[in-house]
């Protein structure tokens, strides 16, 4: 997996891009949990092991692998942060700042509140982790040939001398 997308997502989270920042981060836990199956393609299921066996153990019990993943597709599909079947009614980011307190994992109310800054990173340095533990292994190994790569000179014979992606 790419180190260039977990650097983009941080560098988005530290640099206050946090639409940007939200919709990739919570593109890890699809993209990890796809490259560990044999098949290679994101599920909901995939997505919410993931999530419960790297992210949630930092999150005592308030967010899990499927509140994370409704508040995915909701985000995502809807851009919303209020699922209809959500565990809370809504999720509440609040965006860093140099003269406030951190308020991260609280719920309020009936919503969930989350520092955007703190949970993007979390995600970021999950999925490292995470890839760290699966180079050299199957199926990470044959999955992540297909996976998107930033090519700065270009990808030959399509596209030759300026950088593109695919």
């Amino acid at each position: 997996m790419e180190e260039e997308f977990f650097a983009q997502v941080a560098w988005a989270a530290q640099n206050g891009l946090y639409f940007l920042a939200l919709a990739g981060a919570l593109m890890i836990p699809d993209i990890c949990g796809a490259l560990g199956t044999p098949s290679g393609e994101a599920t909901g299921a995939a997505y919410r092991a993931w999530f419960d066996s790297h992210v949630a153990p930092l999150h005592r019990g308030i967010m899990d692998g499927d509140t994370c993943y409704k508040f995915r597709c909701s985000l995502l599909h809807q851009a919303s942060t209020q699922h209809p079947k959500g565990r809370y009614s809504r999720v509440l980011f609040v965006e860093p700042g140099p003269t406030r307190g951190l308020f991260h994992m609280n719920v309020l109310n009936d919503a969930l509140n989350i520092d955007a800054g703190v949970f993007c990173l979390e995600m970021v340095e999950a999925g490292r982790a995470w890839r760290n533990t699966a180079l050299g292994t199957e199926p990470y190994e044959t999955n992540v040939k297909q996976f998107v790569t930033r090519y700065p000179g270009g990808l030959g014979p399509y596209i030759v001398g300026i950088p593109a992606i695919s």
